[in-house]
Order: C-alpha cells, then sequence, then structure tokens
C-alpha cells in the first residue's frame, strides 16, 4: 500500500520543509510514501470562501485515484491516539487498499464534493494548526504509527 498526503498549497517555512523531509527518510524503510502539492488557488481575493472551497476541490477530486481511499485531515473527523492510529493503519494495509490518501485542504477545508468523494475524516486535534504544521504532524505521526507496529522503541506509553 501507498501512502500519499495531498495538500494546497506548499510547505514555504525551511524549518517545516527540513523536518518534513527528515521524515520522510525516515519512512522509506517502513512503506511508500509521497506528499502530493497543488498549486494555492490564484486571486482568491475576490472569491468568497465557498468558491475558493469549489476550485480547491475540483483541484482535490482531479488529484485522486480510482480505487483510492481517501481520508479527510479534519478539525472534525474521528481522533486517534498514537497506538489507535497505528491500528487504523494496520487495518488499512491489510485490506489490500493500492493507495491510501491523506488530504489537507485550504484555509476554509473542503467543499462538499470532497466531502461527499472521502471514505472518513481523521482529526488531528480539535485545535486549529498552519497548514504547514498539520503536514509535519502528519508525518510525524505517520512515522510514529509505523515504529509502533513494527515494534520499535520511538513511541512510550
Amino acid at each position: 500500500m501507498k501512502v500519499t498526503l495531498i495538500t494546497v498549497g506548499k510547505t514555504n517555512n525551511l524549518n517545516f520543509k527540513n523536518a518534513i523531509s527528515d521524515y520522510q527518510k525516515r519512512l522509506k524503510f517502513y512503506l511508500s510514501f509521497e506528499i502530493e502539492e497543488l498549486p494555492d488557488i490564484k486571486n482568491t481575493k475576490n472569491m468568497t470562501e465557498d468558491e475558493q472551497k469549489q476550485k480547491e476541490g475540483e483541484m482535490l477530486l482531479k488529484s485522486f485515484q480510482n480505487g483510492d481511499e481517501v481520508i479527510l485531515l479534519d478539525d472534525k473527523g474521528e481522533e486517534h491516539t498514537s497506538m489507535s492510529f497505528s491500528s487504523f493503519i494496520e487495518k488499512k494495509s491489510v485490506a489490500g487498499l493500492k493507495r491510501l490518501v491523506f488530504v489537507v485542504g485550504g484555509p476554509y477545508g473542503f467543499s462538499p464534493d470532497v466531502y461527499g468523494r472521502a471514505n472518513g475524516k481523521v482529526s488531528l486535534s480539535r485545535m486549529t494548526f498552519s497548514h504547514q504544521m498539520v503536514r509535519l504532524i502528519f508525518v510525524e505521526q505517520l512515522y510514529r504509527a509505523m515504529t509502533i507496529l513494527k515494534g520499535e522503541p520511538y513511541h512510550h506509553e
């Protein structure tokens, strides 16, 4: 199973980029993982929040492949501990999925069409984080989940 993190917009903070890159390198020993960055929507000053969500939604829907299991990273999603998230990943990996896709939306969330296409929602926290920070938190938690599944000493209960 390949795990893909799809994001709207790029990470431009060098500290975040370096930390994300570090976890990406670590993850390659456990599973196939990639980050797919979609471009920011242009001319958003003249758009409503709903128009922005719709435009981002169209881009996101085009990036999904047939058979993808799509999980939205959403503050109203299912909350996990690190242990239960590792179990979640394990269940998905034995389900025979070709690609498990996690999605970070734009600043206003997801369009109704993207919610309609999603197979589930996961919350990293009820707090709000910058989208750049969410990427780092997600890749660290995915790495943590993999070390838990392998019985390695990274995570401490």
